[in-house]
């Protein structure tokens, strides 16, 4: 019931910001749309815990403004291995890390917490072990700490 009151909420707030309109009568059609919208998905059995993650809500507010963070960081590193003439710095390498996540939908979140990440982007994710491939070492150490593998537990709700 929890899921259908969010989805609902959530429903109406994006048609609320797209709309525009606050008049009573346009108000009353959001709402209407929202609850059949919300009452044709419950009835198809399509509102499921990992499709709309509620235990995730609060956390978020945390973890993705480090992720924005993290990438400003990794943007000014490419950037500057890039930009800079004559170095080595751009080395390309694959490596193989461990995940602490225990549902798929943390593997999920930490292996796109990756990509979004300039320099590197996830390959392969199996059996709890992701392949990534890093445009510098410099990149690849910062994946080897596993400070965004523990955040990704964390928002999980594992760490």
């Amino acid at each position: 019931m929890l899921h259908l009151i969010s989805l609902s909420t959530t429903l109406f707030g994006t048609w609320l910001l797209m709309s525009g309109h606050y008049e009573p009568l346009i108000l009353g059609f959001g709402v209407g749309s929202t609850l059949f919208t919300v009452i044709v998905v419950h009835r198809m059995d399509v509102v499921d815990h990992e499709g709309h993650p509620l235990h995730l809500s609060l956390r978020s507010l945390i973890y993705f403004p480090w992720l924005a963070w993290e990438i400003v960081k990794a943007n000014i590193d490419v950037a500057r291995a890039v930009l800079t003439p004559g170095s080595n710095a751009i080395q390309p390498n694959i490596m193989k890390v461990p995940t602490s996540q225990k549902s798929e939908l943390g593997q999920v979140i930490y292996a796109n917490s990756i990509t979004l990440t300039p320099g590197t982007v996830t390959i392969d994710l199996v059996d709890g072990e992701l392949e990534i491939h890093a445009l510098t070492f410099a990149a690849r150490d910062g994946l080897a700490t596993g400070e965004m593998d523990r955040r990704a537990s964390w928002l999980e709700g594992v760490g």
